[in-house]
């Protein structure tokens, strides 16, 4: 992740980051809640996906949960899908029992493959000032510096896995 950037004119938090995976293997990292469950929280953190329905109007539900058991949830509600390409999403942290705390913010995820490296990139718009400055406040850029990491660590078990599995 080089190129992380706010924008405070436009609320807006920008980044991308390059993997040596192919398209398929990164798009099914980001849309199915077994492998996000193995990879979407920064260390020592877990994530725990109590639902997901990745299709438009569906909605996944989670929890970041420290070593502690301490558990902070957040709901995802997907606005957009171009299968491979892009998806969107709505993003809001939320209590326990799924409800929204308001305001939230817009994601959009780019996906493209080249030379069998993928490359995501994501812009969030946050609805307001005061939820950007919280965000970044929170730890945002580290904790997705880590998290990313810990995606890039996956993919390359699941793509050994892989090649052992076609290989006998």
């Amino acid at each position: 992740m080089n190129d992380f950037a706010v924008d405070r004119k436009t609320k807006t938090v920008t980044f991308s980051r390059e993997f040596n995976a192919g398209l398929s293997l990164v798009w099914d990292a980001y849309t199915r809640p077994e492998i996000l469950d193995q990879w979407w929280a920064p260390k020592p953190w877990t994530s725990k996906t109590k639902f997901m329905d990745f299709e438009v109007g569906g909605r996944r539900f989670y929890a970041m949960v420290s070593p502690g058991g301490e558990e902070h949830w957040s709901i995802q509600k997907y606005t957009s899908i171009s299968p491979k390409t892009n998806f969107k999403l709505l993003n809001a942290f939320a209590d326990k029992d799924e409800n929204p705390e308001l305001p939230g913010s817009e994601w959009d995820l780019t996906f493209s493959e080249q030379n069998g490296k993928t490359t995501v990139r994501i812009s969030i718009y946050n609805e307001s000032l005061d939820r950007l400055d919280k965000m970044l406040a929170m730890g945002f850029k580290e904790g997705t510096a880590m998290t990313l990491r810990n995606l890039e660590e996956l993919l390359a078990i699941l793509l050994q896995q892989s090649e052992k599995h076609a290989n006998g």
